[in-house]
Protein backbone atom coordinates (compact mmCIF):
# COMPACT_ATOMS: atom_id res chain seq x y z
CA UNK A 1 0.00 0.00 0.00
CA UNK A 2 1.51 3.09 -1.06
CA UNK A 3 1.12 6.51 0.84
CA UNK A 4 -1.58 7.82 -1.89
CA UNK A 5 -3.70 4.84 -1.17
CA UNK A 6 -3.31 5.38 2.64
CA UNK A 7 -4.25 9.10 2.70
CA UNK A 8 -7.46 8.47 0.49
CA UNK A 9 -8.40 5.77 2.64
CA UNK A 10 -7.62 7.71 6.05
CA UNK A 11 -9.88 10.26 4.16
CA UNK A 12 -12.84 8.03 3.74
CA UNK A 13 -12.27 6.97 7.25
CA UNK A 14 -13.03 10.82 8.15
CA UNK A 15 -15.86 11.79 6.26
CA UNK A 16 -17.71 8.35 7.39
CA UNK A 17 -16.88 9.67 10.90
CA UNK A 18 -18.00 12.94 10.14
CA UNK A 19 -21.45 11.14 8.82
CA UNK A 20 -21.78 9.05 12.34
CA UNK A 21 -21.05 11.92 14.63
CA UNK A 22 -23.94 14.14 12.60
CA UNK A 23 -26.32 10.82 12.93
CA UNK A 24 -25.47 10.03 16.79
CA UNK A 25 -26.93 14.40 17.24
CA UNK A 26 -30.35 13.29 15.74
CA UNK A 27 -30.64 9.85 18.00
CA UNK A 28 -31.66 10.08 21.48
CA UNK A 29 -32.10 7.64 24.33
CA UNK A 30 -33.98 7.96 27.28
CA UNK A 31 -32.39 7.38 31.03
CA UNK A 32 -34.77 7.31 33.84
CA UNK A 33 -34.58 7.07 37.56
CA UNK A 34 -37.81 6.11 40.12
CA UNK A 35 -39.57 4.03 38.10
CA UNK A 36 -39.86 6.22 34.84
CA UNK A 37 -40.96 9.63 37.67
CA UNK A 38 -38.26 11.16 36.07
CA UNK A 39 -36.76 10.95 32.76
CA UNK A 40 -33.83 12.68 31.21
CA UNK A 41 -33.50 12.48 27.06
CA UNK A 42 -30.11 12.65 25.89
CA UNK A 43 -28.74 12.49 22.09
CA UNK A 44 -25.65 10.42 20.80
CA UNK A 45 -23.71 13.15 21.72
CA UNK A 46 -24.28 13.15 25.15
CA UNK A 47 -26.19 16.51 25.31
CA UNK A 48 -28.82 16.49 27.78
CA UNK A 49 -32.11 17.35 25.48
CA UNK A 50 -35.35 16.64 27.52
CA UNK A 51 -36.09 16.16 31.31
CA UNK A 52 -39.51 15.48 32.32
CA UNK A 53 -39.91 15.25 36.32
CA UNK A 54 -44.00 13.75 37.23
CA UNK A 55 -45.59 15.95 39.85
CA UNK A 56 -46.06 13.49 42.60
CA UNK A 57 -42.28 13.63 42.92
CA UNK A 58 -41.97 17.52 43.54
CA UNK A 59 -42.09 17.84 47.28
CA UNK A 60 -40.73 20.81 48.84
CA UNK A 61 -39.75 18.67 51.84
CA UNK A 62 -38.16 16.20 49.77
CA UNK A 63 -36.12 18.21 47.50
CA UNK A 64 -32.88 16.28 48.39
CA UNK A 65 -34.48 12.96 46.78
CA UNK A 66 -35.54 14.92 43.60
CA UNK A 67 -32.56 15.66 42.91
CA UNK A 68 -30.87 12.70 43.43
CA UNK A 69 -33.50 10.58 40.93
CA UNK A 70 -32.21 13.77 38.56
CA UNK A 71 -29.07 12.83 38.63
CA UNK A 72 -29.62 9.04 38.60
CA UNK A 73 -31.79 9.70 35.43
CA UNK A 74 -29.53 12.19 33.66
CA UNK A 75 -26.75 9.32 34.43
CA UNK A 76 -28.26 7.01 33.22
CA UNK A 77 -29.35 8.36 29.74
CA UNK A 78 -25.48 9.81 29.31
CA UNK A 79 -24.53 5.86 29.99
CA UNK A 80 -27.13 4.79 27.73
CA UNK A 81 -25.78 7.62 24.98
CA UNK A 82 -22.53 6.56 25.85
CA UNK A 83 -22.63 2.95 24.69
CA UNK A 84 -24.98 4.15 21.20
CA UNK A 85 -22.23 6.22 20.68
CA UNK A 86 -19.90 3.02 20.96
CA UNK A 87 -22.04 0.88 18.86
CA UNK A 88 -22.13 3.49 16.19
CA UNK A 89 -18.67 3.73 16.03
CA UNK A 90 -18.18 0.38 16.23
CA UNK A 91 -19.64 -0.05 12.69
CA UNK A 92 -17.01 2.24 11.41
CA UNK A 93 -14.17 1.02 12.99
CA UNK A 94 -14.86 -2.65 13.21
CA UNK A 95 -15.27 -3.32 16.55
CA UNK A 96 -12.10 -2.39 17.04
CA UNK A 97 -11.40 0.35 20.34
CA UNK A 98 -9.66 3.45 19.03
CA UNK A 99 -8.53 5.65 22.19
CA UNK A 100 -9.88 8.85 21.82
CA UNK A 101 -12.61 7.97 19.19
CA UNK A 102 -15.13 7.02 21.90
Amino acid sequence: MNVGDLMKQAQQFQQKLGTIQAELADKVVTGSAGGGMVTATVNGNSELVGLSIEKEVVNPDEAQMLQDLVMAAVNDGLRKAKELSKEEMGKLTGGLNIPGLF
